[in-house]
Parts: structure tokens; C-alpha cells; sequence
């Protein structure tokens, strides 16, 4: 198999279903309270240097060797002061949450693991520790996770449903999905919906995260510079994404928050705000991410399909062979292309087998217009016309005409093949037999340049509407 590109760049396309959520919300809010505390790098916890992410000293470095009292203290301030501002807020609002806790970091702070307990907030796991996995091997990362669910199962007392990394590899999602456990991962920054991630047989559901609508731009450039500015922002992107709802599918709002940042008192103040902006709207459902994994499992369960980019040169060319008629030549190029799950839609499949076309030579693209059958003609006749373009001049109702519109064809036939050398072609499915027989009319009055440019249109018209009928 040639080259296959992993990303997928397509994601839920221009028109995403419809979600469903809860009470038809407009909009779903979802809180992440990440508790790190205690997990960081710190040279008491075996790590060769300090923590030097997301703490108030902009621009920190590791010191190896050294502990950075300053940095572990601000951490610490999140565990002893930070987290107990944000359940009393988060408490009192009645707002459920989701908690990313590292498992170390739980590990030492019981107090608060109980109040998460009690308040009814979701505890999905952030790792085994919060440090940086970049340069992990597979074998290393898998064994941190494994760590990481075994410590997290001892302290809370139930296994984690979620789980986000964060400081991750290109791996992590992988592992997560062969680990087969989680009701959803969120290393993912690539939507504001759920989608499903498939690797090994397995479908893994993913709820993305985002660094955007997040604490952490307090401590980072671009950032917030007060309270304010993070109000700002969430009551911002709230409204847009509020408004969308109204016109299509209602998307996820995440927003991120750190005990050691936004549980400080001036920063507080801008997440209190719009809290109660986004309480004041009817149709918002605020949840914690287990229930958006459990609806979206429920609603939109994963689909199987035969995927383009996954398959073998054989199956390929014998299921997209037909699409431009008579021409497999066109779907073994397109298969030599750098296809991936982006070419596994409608759209890019239809991107794929154009561009083997339009590449091709003149003589090759005039090969597939004179492949192509004259409307309503003698192979119609004899039933002997590709079930591709026996289906479509049926639908047009092609295989039903009267004695004079049969004549009328067979007449327009003769002429647009003697002045053009090849068939006329039309998506048959864009016309009715009036609409057919004008664009006949009109077109035989093209020059020759023109007219095998219009017909090159119309056969890659054609073999869009062949694959929406056969992919998402």
C-alpha cells in the first residue's frame, strides 16, 4: 500500500449531525478542574530537575539537579488554597465537573479527593504524573498508564472512565484505544464535538480538550492579563457558540482550570461571572465529560464502513473502478495518491479520482468521454450499459420514452457525436428529460474546445453523484 496520511482533516465535515443533546441544548459547558499538585516534576518525587510549566514564573527553566522552591510552592499553593476557592464556587453554583487528576497528585492529597467525591464530580485520570512523555518510549508510556490506573483505581475507589495525558506523544490515543477501558479520551484538541477514534479493530470515542478557553493563557503569551480578560473570552466564545446552536449542531464550550491558577482570588472573579452569564440562558446543558461520553455512545454509536484509504490495490480498483465509466485506469492512479481518512468521504474520494483524471493525458480523458454510453441510445436498448448509467438514465426517466422523444434522441445522438467524436454526457440526475434535452440543444452549438471541457465537468459531476451514493 503506498504512503497513507494519518490526520484526518475532514473530521464531522461542513454539515456535523445533529447531537441530541439533553433537553435540545443550544450549547454544552464543560468544566475540567485539572489537579496537578504534587505530581509535577520535583526532584523529592525522583525527576532529575524541577517543574518548570504553568506555574506564576513566566518563562521558568528546569533547574536539574535543584529544586525550585518557588515553583513548588506555587504548586502547592493550588492544592492548600486554590482548590478549596474553586469547589466552594463550583459547589455553591451547582455546577458539575470534571476533574484530569494525576494519580500521584491524588495519591497525596486525600482531603481534596474526597471533597471531589462528595460534591459529585467526575474523576478522570490525568496520568500517572504531570510531566512530559515526548521522549517516552511505547513500552514506558504504557506502563505509566497502567501505573496510572492501578494508583488512581487504590485511591478513589473506582477505575477512571476519562483520560488525558495532556504532556502526550503521537501514541497516546492508541494506547488509550488498545488499553480498552475508557469511556472517552481527551488528548485531542481537533474539534468542539466528540468523534470516534479506531485503531487495532477497536473504536475509542474522543471528547476534545481545549487550551484556548483555558486558564493556562494567564501564565503564557499570547495571554489574560486579569480576571476580566478571561471573562471576557468565555463570555465571547459562550454567545457565538449559543447562537450556532440555534442554526445547527450545538457544540462543546471546554473550559480548562488549574487550583494554582484560576483558584487564584483576581482570576476567580472572571470565571464567577460567566458562570453566571452562561446560567442565565435557557437550553445550555452543563455536564460533566462521562455524560457527554455516555450520550454521544448512546446517540451517535460508531459506523462501520469500508474505508477507501484502508484498503488494498485490488478491492480499491474493483469498488471504485466504475465511477468514471468504463475507466479503471483512473481509480489505479487515484489509488497512488497520498490518501487518507480525509479521501474516506464522498467528497474525498471524488477529490482522489478527479485529480487521476485531470492529470491525465488529452487522449486518456477523450478514451473516458467516448466510454461513456449516448443517452437513451442502443445500449440502452439492448440492456447492455454499465448498472451505474442503466440506474441513472432509468431515474431520468431515459428508459421510458415515447416514440418521438426516442427519435428526438437518437437525432441529437447522431449530431453532437459527428460534430464532437464522443457521446454528449450530463449528470443525468441534476435534469428532468425537458432539462436534458435543452442542455442538449444548447451545447451543440459550442466550439470543440468548449464542449469537451463541458463534457470533462459533467463526468466528474457524474462521479460525485455515484459516490454519495456509496460513502459518508
Amino acid at each position: 500500500m503506498p504512503d497513507r496520511y494519518p490526520r484526518d482533516l475532514h473530521g464531522h465535515g461542513p454539515a456535523p449531525r445533529d447531537p441530541k443533546w439533553p433537553g435540545g441544548a443550544k450549547v454544552v459547558v464543560q468544566i475540567v478542574l485539572n489537579y496537578e499538585e504534587g505530581g509535577e516534576n520535583c526532584l523529592l518525587h525522583g525527576d532529575p530537575a524541577s517543574e518548570a510549566f504553568l506555574s506564576e514564573v513566566v518563562g521558568a527553566q528546569p533547574w536539574p539537579g535543584q529544586r525550585h522552591w518557588n515553583v513548588e510552592t506555587m504548586y502547592e499553593y493550588g492544592a492548600r488554597v486554590g482548590f478549596w476557592r474553586l469547589h466552594r464556587l463550583l459547589t455553591q453554583m451547582n455546577v458539575p465537573v470534571t476533574v484530569y487528576g494525576v494519580a500521584a497528585a491524588l495519591a497525596r492529597s486525600p482531603a481534596q479527593v474526597a471533597a471531589m467525591q462528595d460534591a459529585g464530580w467526575e474523576i478522570a485520570s490525568h496520568g500517572l504524573r504531570w510531566i512530559e512523555y515526548k521522549d517516552f518510549s511505547e513500552a514506558e508510556e504504557r506502563a505509566h498508564m497502567d501505573e496510572a490506573i492501578r494508583l488512581h483505581t487504590e485511591v478513589t475507589g473506582e477505575r477512571p472512565r476519562g483520560w488525558y495525558t495532556g504532556r502526550c506523544t503521537e501514541r497516546t490515543l492508541d494506547l488509550v484505544t488498545q488499553e480498552g477501558g475508557f469511556a472517552y479520551a481527551a488528548d485531542s484538541y481537533a474539534d468542539e464535538l466528540p468523534y470516534w477514534h479506531r485503531h487495532g479493530g477497536r473504536d475509542q470515542l474522543v471528547i476534545p480538550y481545549s487550551l484556548d478557553a483555558n486558564d493556562s493563557r494567564f501564565v503564557g503569551a499570547p495571554g489574560f492579563s486579569h480576571g476580566q480578560d478571561f471573562f471576557t473570552y468565555l463570555h465571547d466564545a459562550f454567545d457565538v457558540m449559543y447562537e450556532e446552536g440555534h442554526h445547527g449542531p450545538a457544540r462543546i464550550l471546554s473550559v480548562g482550570l488549574h487550583c494554582r491558577l484560576a483558584g487564584r482570588p483576581g482570576r476567580l472573579a472572571g470565571l464567577k461571572k460567566f458562570l453566571e452569564h452562561a446560567k442565565r440562558h435557557e437550553g445550555v446543558w452543563i455536564a460533566r465529560r462521562v455524560d457527554i461520553a455516555g450520550h454521544w455512545a448512546k446517540a451517535h454509536p460508531p459506523q462501520a464502513w469500508d474505508r477507501p484509504s484502508q484498503m488494498d490495490r485490488e478491492t480499491f480498483v474493483a469498488k471504485w473502478g466504475g465511477i468514471f465509466e468504463n475507466s479503471a485506469w483512473v481509480a489505479e492512479r487515484a489509488y497512488e495518491l497520498e490518501l487518507g481518512p480525509a479521501h474516506d468521504t464522498a467528497v474525498g474520494m471524488h477529490s482522489a479520482l478527479a485529480r487521476a483524471f485531470r492529470a491525465a493525458s488529452d487522449a486518456e480523458r477523450l478514451g473516458v468521454l467516448r466510454a461513456h454510453p449516448d443517452l437513451a441510445g442502443k445500449l440502452a436498448a439492448a440492456r447492455a450499459l454499465t448498472p451505474e448509467s442503466t440506474a441513472e438514465q432509468a431515474g431520468a426517466g431515459l428508459d421510458m420514452l415515447t416514440d418521438a422523444e426516442r427519435a428526438r434522441f437518437a437525432e441529437l445522438n447522431t449530431r453532437y457525436t459527428d460534430r464532437f467524436g464522443f457521446p454528449f454526457i450530463i449528470a443525468v440526475k441534476d435534469h428532468d428529460k425537458a432539462g436534458i434535452l435543452a442542455a442538449f440543444e444548447a451545447r451543440l452549438e459550442n466550439d470543440p474546445e468548449d464542449e469537451r471541457a463541458a463534457a470533462c465537468r459533467q463526468v466528474e459531476r457524474i462521479a460525485a453523484l455515484r459516490l454519495k451514493d456509496r460513502l459518508p
